[in-house]
């Protein structure tokens, strides 16, 4: 599993220097490496439990005596997105307070809880409705796992090595949504619609796996303050809120898509559990596998000018998808929603990257007004550690607002259409917001850069 090299004899990392090239070279490089190894398989089992139910509502059909409707399974599958959106400001809070390592094991272990759960009632379709949303709602926690591990692999990493770390860290559990729907699609083909249980039964043993490689791999870092009044005082920064939009548009988008996916093509064009199931993954797999690239394109040419040109690329997908809409062509539906998957990957990398970039900026105000370095630089990580977490709330938000629309338009209107049309709009106020407050020189300040704007241009 993560590496070869014995576990240290701690597991409290009293010294730690990221920055510090000598060090990185000598030690903290192959420590980071172990525990972001680690941290992926958590955090790609945390998404996955998040995700089972909006693979396991594709079981819920009549033939297994199942009644709900689309609009019943549209409120499940928001349900689930809501409890893991709000989760991940408790658990950002925690890396802090109890260590990384601590908390992963912790949060780890702790789904075994909702697999079982889900396990046991599937099989029991006369059960009323509000206990499925009571039970899907206890597989938000795998949402919460995200906000932690960003957290904590942020601060095991340097500033330029930040986007390519946590887009891997990111993508790796971001896959946790592709490889469920490909377990699902395996249930589907080979045991049949009937036998839903074996989906979320397969998972015990990776989760109690990934629960001893935390064990064993994983360290705590020293000396990293747990003050829940400096984690949300980053709000207080203009910049916080600005992020945590972008953010909805990007992996709102993701989430929310990867969860409806499959319900759309069952409602919009009439598609077999197998038949939707044998498409879902796509999205979820290529979003994923590009969210490492959108954080390596940012490395290089800047996060804000990624991100406009990805919600940019993103308006032309959601055109594309409102066309194959209107001809009813369900292979031109596909590809487009597979491209906007892909689109939302890579501004899931570059948001992610521009958190840090303008935090470090603005240590760079702060050292040039007086603040010591090292004082600056932790600082900078504290902030950036904070906005990860609390803006991977703001944006798992958003997949509930994707689900909610879904569930609306199909209920006003039958089509997915109109939802995709408000989506469309919000991806052009994105790219308007990236373009004002990031790219755009100021005029009126005699040439100067804001901090923010200088991280992005410095790039």
């Amino acid at each position: 599993m993560p590496g070869t090299t014995a576990p240290p004899t701690t597991r409290w990392l009293d010294d730690w220097r990221p920055e510090d090239p000598a060090f990185w070279s000598a030690t903290g490089a192959r420590i980071a490496r172990r525990n972001l190894a680690a941290s992926i398989f958590s955090e790609h089992l945390g998404f996955s439990v998040w995700s089972l139910w909006s693979v396991l509502v594709l079981f819920m059909v009549p033939a297994n005596g199942f009644g709900f409707d689309a609009a019943q399974k549209f409120l499940l599958v928001s349900l689930v997105t809501l409890v893991g959106s709000v989760l991940r400001v408790p658990y950002t809070l925690a890396v802090p307070r109890f260590g990384g390592r601590n908390w992963t094991i912790a949060t780890t272990f702790a789904l075994l809880v909702p697999t079982l759960l889900g396990a046991w009632l599937i099989t029991r379709p006369g059960a009323p409705f509000g206990l499925f949303l009571v039970v899907a709602a206890v597989a938000g926690i795998g949402g919460g796992n995200f906000s932690s591990s960003m957290t904590n692999i942020n601060l095991f990493y340097p500033e330029r090595r930040k986007g390519w770390a946590l887009g891997l860290n990111a993508g790796g559990g971001n896959l946790g949504v592709a490889t469920i729907q490909l377990i699902g699609l395996a249930v589907i083909g080979f045991a049949g619609v009937a036998h839903g249980s074996y989906l979320p039964l397969v998972y015990v043993l990776f989760i109690l796996a990934a629960g001893y490689c935390a064990t064993r791999y994983m360290n705590n870092i020293s000396g990293v303050r747990f003050d829940a009044r400096a984690q949300f005082g980053v709000l207080r920064d203009r910049n916080s809120w600005i992020m945590s939009v972008l953010y909805i548009g990007t992996f709102g988008s993701f989430i929310g898509y990867g969860f409806a996916f499959g319900l759309v093509l069952q409602n919009q064009f009439g598609q077999t559990p197998l038949q939707a199931a044998a498409l879902t993954f796509l999205g979820p797999l290529l979003g994923s596998l590009a969210r490492p690239l959108g954080g390596k394109l940012s490395d290089a040419l800047g996060g804000g000018r990624v991100t406009l040109w990805t919600f940019l690329a993103m308006i032309a997908g959601t055109a594309v998808i409102l066309a194959a809409a209107a001809q009813a062509s369900l292979p031109l539906f596909v590809a487009g929603f597979v491209a906007v998957f892909v689109l939302t990957g890579i501004g899931n990398g570059s948001t992610y990257k521009m958190i840090p970039s303008i935090f470090a900026a603005q240590a760079e105000d702060r050292i040039a007004a007086g603040t010591p370095r090292e004082e600056a630089a932790a600082w900078a990580r504290r902030q950036s550690g904070s906005l990860i977490g609390l803006c991977g709330a703001f944006g798992a938000f958003g997949g509930v607002l994707i689900n909610l629309a879904f569930r609306q338009s199909y209920a006003s209107a039958a089509s997915a259409s109109p939802a995709f049309v408000g989506f469309l709009i919000f991806y052009l106020f994105c790219a308007g917001l990236t373009y004002v407050a990031y790219l755009r020189r100021p005029v009126a300040s005699g040439g100067a850069v804001p901090a923010p704007q200088r991280a992005e241009v410095a790039e």
